[in-house]
């Protein structure tokens, strides 16, 4: 591994623990706001490996670097009935005891002076704000991170062309045929660029009497010229040079039909030189932002069924798909391969680097907003659903609810903990056996 892969790798690693300390202080600012008592901030999970008390808050990191937590008093509320709960231990069952085990925690954190700063007083928006602030951090973060790369290298979905030729096509192979007959020439016809003797490094000026002076006029003049013999006047070395080409009509890929459509169209049998990315301003940058969410949600939804291609990379040698999840260490694997990759400028790798970050914080944000404990989106859902009761309450004149007991949901948090720490064995175990490989 060479060095630029070490430092791509370390800087992942910087960056993600960024993320997740960002993450946290979006719990911890709403939350000393609202008048909570936070006992800690941490960042990882263990065995203490640093940390500094800074007035009632212990700030610090953990030897595991899998996450991070804030720690706030009284996420639970009492169990209803008082002491005359506590006389029927003896005839709860497991789940109930977790629950009441859970609420005994909490309540061993209240100290004297302490009743009014419990998270479970808090009125339900104030639980729905903190509890929301994490993620919400992290969405801004993604989209500060792509917009800066959007707005300064370029959006990678909108590449600009010169008419610079990079490569000449020697033959002519239909696209619904290209990817059976790759490179082989053999049966199809010679392509009219190649028999009309352009070259690689030409700038085409003019194709069919039309001047042109970017790729899509290029295109729009092939198009508009049919199957025809037409001038293509070109610089070369500093001068003027007019070919003549014959062109004909060929099965080309429809860029602006679904994906594999093809359409019949005129054809020279040149590709263009990559020059840029089309920059975006703070208008595309938001209307970027909406497909960027929509496409990380979509991928998320998928993740139970690429969990089962991990399985066959892991365990059944398999290949790993680009599209399948990775673990921090996989994530770092990607990150060293962006650094140290011949095919990238230095721009482009820095470019990448930073969207792939805007990807992990997306993604995050959205796994943490899904409506079960212990993930923000359970404490959430348990505001919002406070908020129904008081609200029903209200309307039809009953007593005020108590505060909505999560400790209920427990044994479904405890669970799904199980299948996320399962999940995040089996990607680590797969991105060492069998690596997503971003440039292979």
């Amino acid at each position: 591994m060479d060095l630029l892969a070490v430092v791509g790798i370390l800087l992942f690693a910087v960056g993600l623990m960024l993320s997740i300390a960002l993450h946290e202080i979006g719990h911890l600012v709403p939350a000393k706001l609202f008048g909570v008592k936070v006992t800690q901030y941490m960042i990882g999970f263990g065995r203490t490996v640093w940390s500094r008390r800074r007035g009632e808050t212990e700030y610090g990191f953990k030897a595991v670097p899998l996450g991070g937590f804030v720690r706030m008093i009284g996420m639970f509320p009492p169990e209803p009935g008082g002491r005359s709960s506590e006389l029927r231990q003896s005839s709860t069952g497991l789940f109930q005891t977790m629950a009441r085990d859970a609420r005994t925690a909490a309540k061993e954190e209240i100290g004297p002076g302490d009743e009014g700063r419990v998270f479970y007083r808090k009125a339900w928006w104030k639980k729905l704000i903190i509890m929301l602030g994490g993620p919400a951090m992290n969405i801004v973060l993604a989209i500060f991170l792509a917009g800066g790369v959007l707005m300064t290298f370029g959006n990678p979905d909108k590449p600009v062309y010169s008419p610079v030729v990079s490569v000449v096509s020697e033959c002519v192979i239909p696209a619904s045929q290209a990817e059976a007959e790759g490179d082989d020439c053999t049966g199809w016809p010679a392509a009219p660029a190649a028999e009309a003797g352009v070259l690689p490094g030409d700038r085409i000026l003019a194709v069919g009497g039309t001047e042109v002076s970017s790729w899509p006029e290029v295109s729009a003049a092939i198009a508009a010229a049919g199957p025809n013999t037409v001038d293509i006047v070109v610089e070369r070395d500093g001068a003027e040079r007019t070919l003549r080409a014959e062109l004909i009509l060929a099965e080309r890929p429809d860029l602006d039909g679904e994906a594999g459509a093809v359409q019949t169209t005129s054809f020279l049998g040149v590709q263009p030189t990559f020059e840029r990315f089309e920059r975006e301003d703070v208008v595309g940058t938001l209307g970027w932002t909406g497909g960027f969410i929509s496409n990380t949600a979509e991928a998320m939804s998928r993740i139970p069924q690429r969990m089962v291609d991990v399985w066959d990379a892991a365990f059944g040698g398999a290949e790993r798909s680009r599209e399948t999840p990775v673990s921090i260490v996989g994530a770092g694997r990607i990150g060293g391969e962006i650094a140290s990759a011949d095919e990238f400028t230095g721009g482009q790798r820095v470019a990448t680097f930073v969207m792939m970050l805007a990807s992990f914080n997306m993604a995050i944000a959205l796994f943490n907003l899904v409506p079960l404990l212990p993930l923000d989106g359970g404490h959430a859902a348990g505001a919002i659903w406070e908020a129904i009761k008081r609200a029903f309450a209200r309307v039809f004149r009953r007593p005020e609810p108590q505060p909505v007991d999560v400790a209920k949901a427990l044994p479904l948090a405890y669970g799904v903990a199980v299948v996320l720490i399962g999940m995040s064995a089996l990607l680590i175990y797969a991105d060492l056996v069998n690596p997503v490989r971003l440039l292979g």
